[in-house]
């Protein structure tokens, strides 16, 4: 096989396309016929005249040449043949006669293709990667979808520059596994499989597709051709969780945490769900405090909600407009790929009263600046007075907001504290 890349010279319109051609056709086409100029208006015809010997296009010392060591041995015949019958009257067509990859309408052109062949559970594959004018290497593998069609599908993509340098050359090291990229700004080395970023469990393992990767019974880890079958689960070419992940999907629904988020009346939140497969539809359930119903609220192609502000879908999330109090409840991230859906989020999202939140969050005006500034502060003591939900809603945000800080952080935040307060001693 061989892959060719082909991009646009112009400014107007910007594309890019990979096609993938038969040795065996372009060798067909080459031992065709010969075009020639013909008749008044010099139409490119077949030519049906003598070919010369040795035929244009044969290496000089090969199988049929074997008396001719170079090309400046050729008859003054075959050089003039040359010259007069540079092209051939067929053209050598790609593989189903269509590119595999296609990129139109977007800011950026390939520069660099290699191709990488890697064998799998289910045979072996080729995974392109493909350098960018933009500083950026696309990971794409070209799947069967019938017997006379394919199908690209794009694994990842990675920055590899810290500037957006155009990718000039690549090279692939199988024995590390490695692909190193070079640009005017510099050369670096990229791993060929990241199994990591695409879950930690075994259906995002599976939907990934990635030949690299297999799910290992823990993890999502590198795959290495092995005399046990079922020793690792990996299905590149249907990439169908439910048959390759049973007993392991049950388990990532329990492990899934719900977070709360919180939201001001009037105002807009945004709720976050992110599938890591750019090839998984989203589609949002609404379920209302104190209710086991579970109903639509919105889903990819967009749905309005029956709501007074809306919805403004995008591709990491949606965003609520004008909250009220009857937004608040549990809402449902469902992602759907091949046929398998799973839940990728759950946020319960609870609505404080605006006029309450104004009035914990407005400064006194008839304070005065040197009041404020005698003595250190002193947060008011909320828990021990009886107050409406509302104000138990923000205390909770408050501290889980607090919690939802790594130890790191917290121990950053003291140590540069104490850090301070010695110097202020040591100046003193």
């Amino acid at each position: 096989m061989v892959y060719a890349l082909f991009t646009t010279a112009g400014s107007v319109f910007r594309g890019s396309a990979v096609c993938m051609y038969s040795m065996a056709d372009i060798r067909n086409v080459f031992n065709g016929p010969f075009a020639h100029k013909h008749g008044h208006n010099y139409q490119w015809t077949e030519y049906t005249g003598k070919i010369p010997y040795p035929r244009p296009g044969t290496c000089p010392g090969g199988t049929f040449t074997p008396g001719i060591r170079s090309s400046k041995n050729f008859s003054d015949e075959a050089v003039n043949f040359i010259r007069a019958h540079p092209l051939m009257i067929h053209p050598v067509y790609p593989i189903h006669r269509r590119p595999l990859v296609v990129r139109t309408g977007v800011d950026y052109r390939f520069t660099a293709l290699v191709v990488d062949q890697v064998d799998a559970v289910d045979g072996r594959y080729e995974v392109l990667f493909l350098g960018t004018d933009r500083g950026t290497v696309q990971k794409v593998i070209v799947l069967p979808k019938d017997p006379t069609s394919m199908e690209e599908l794009t694994l990842e993509e990675v920055e590899v520059f810290r500037s957006r340098a155009p990718v000039k050359t690549m090279k692939i090291s199988s024995k590390r596994q490695q692909l190193y990229v070079s640009s005017d700004a510099g050369l670096t080395q990229v791993s060929l499989h990241r199994c990591g970023v695409y879950g930690r469990a075994c259906s995002d393992c599976c939907l990934a597709r990635d030949p690299y990767c297999a799910w290992d019974g823990e993890s999502c880890s590198a795959f290495t051709p092995s005399t046990k079958r079922r020793s690792r689960r990996q299905d590149v070419k249907h990439g169908d969780p439910l048959r390759q992940c049973r007993g392991f999907n049950a388990k990532v629904e329990k492990r899934l945490r719900e977070t709360v988020q919180f939201g001001v009346e009037g105002s807009s939140t945004f709720l976050e769900c992110q599938p890591r497969s750019p090839q998984a539809t989203v589609k949002w359930l609404f379920q209302r405090e104190g209710k086991r119903k579970v109903t639509p609220a919105v889903s990819f192609p967009f749905l309005q909600l029956n709501r007074v502000g809306g919805v403004l879908k995008t591709n990491h999330g949606i965003l609520l407009k004008s909250l009220n109090q009857s937004d608040a409840g549990l809402y449902h991230c469902l992602a759907t790929e091949n046929n398998f859906k799973h839940t990728v989020a759950r946020v319960a999202l609870r609505i404080l009263d605006r006029d309450i939140v104004l009035a914990l969050t407005a400064q006194d005006e008839d304070e005065e600046p040197k009041t404020r500034q005698a003595g250190p502060y002193t947060q008011p003591s909320l828990v021990s007075t009886p107050f409406p939900p509302e104000i138990r809603l923000i205390n909770q945000y408050c501290q889980s907001y607090w919690e939802q800080l790594s130890p790191r952080q917290q121990q950053r935040k003291r140590t540069s504290r104490r850090h301070t307060e010695g110097q202020d001693q040591g100046l003193g």
